[in-house]
């Protein structure tokens, strides 16, 4: 799948594009079983500290993180991409179907930015309303990278892997006022816009289906809702750009996905990559990664 050129005009005009049913099962499905495989062991390694009694093995995979949450939030803890490190999702970064989107608004020299995460977002009745981890409050995506990456044409990726709704939680942009460059942020409960510096545009929520996918520039301020559902909200947002330009995060691994003048250069070393990341997370550890006041 491409985009249209009516599509990329619309990308450049509000800073963000909604792509659905780019992914089909068969791309989603070795994330999703890895990540299945992840919890279940994760909940055997509770059960076995007391922690979990219940290992709801019988529940799906939109419900089965609930139900374990509910008896212990450590359920989530070192889920992430850069922590949890699975094949599957080190082999997803490169999809051909995702890529091919990306290379229409980024074009063919495509490095993956190493800011790539993987969410569950549990239902609000367990983990809270307020903004945090889970409803991550009013930012923009250059406020989580160094200023060297300012003219970077970085563009976030948002990730369905499980229908995103307006009741579990989906998130909501402000189209348009990219044009108008980036907003100081601060920490408040979350790496967030200065209140006095949040545009007075209305928000718009973008609930999109499994395997779709949401394109944003990096200055498009979003933030994401609570999930009022009994399930989980999966998703994963991940950062393409052009190679060669500055990443924001100098400290963490990068590399090249796509190229046409020099294929050989693409990143396949799955042990690298890992490696890779374990070196980084140790030699960053207490160094600042978001742009805050």
């Amino acid at each position: 799948m491409s985009l249209s050129e009516e599509e990329k005009h619309a990308f450049r005009e509000e800073g963000v594009l909604i792509a659905e049913g780019v992914l089909t099962e068969a791309d989603l499905a070795p994330v999703i079983s890895e990540y299945s495989d992840w919890v279940d062991r994760r909940a055997r390694f509770l059960q076995a500290e007391n922690k979990i009694s219940d290992l709801c093995e019988k529940e799906p995979f939109e419900k089965r993180l609930a139900s374990l949450y509910a008896q212990s939030p450590e359920i989530t803890r070192d889920m992430d991409i850069m922590y949890a490190r699975g094949p599957a999702t080190f082999a997803f970064l490169r999809n051909a179907h995702l890529l091919d989107v990306v290379e229409g608004l980024i074009g063919p020299e495509i490095t993956c930015n190493p800011i790539q995460h993987i969410r569950a977002k549990p239902p609000a009745a367990l983990s809270g309303e307020g903004a945090g981890f889970y409803n991550v409050p009013w930012h923009q995506d250059a406020g989580v990278t160094w200023e060297e990456a300012d003219n970077s044409d970085i563009l976030t990726l948002w990730i369905a892997l499980t229908d995103a709704t307006v009741e579990n939680g989906c998130m909501e942009v402000i189209p348009g006022v990219w044009k108008q460059g980036y907003r100081e942020h601060w920490d408040e409960n979350g790496t967030t816009i200065r209140p006095d510096l949040l545009p007075e545009a209305p928000p718009r929520p973008v609930p999109v289906s499994k395997g779709s996918l949401i394109f944003m520039h990096r200055y498009t301020p979003h933030r994401s809702t609570p999930n009022y559902s009994s399930g989980v909200r999966w998703s994963m947002d991940l950062r393409y750009q052009p190679t060669g330009q500055p990443t924001g995060r100098p400290f963490h691994p990068a590399f090249v996905v796509r190229s046409a003048t020099n294929p050989e250069s693409v990143f396949t070393d799955y042990t690298e990559w890992t490696r890779q990341w374990i070196a980084a997370l140790e030699s960053s550890k207490g160094m600042k990664a978001h742009r805050v006041k």
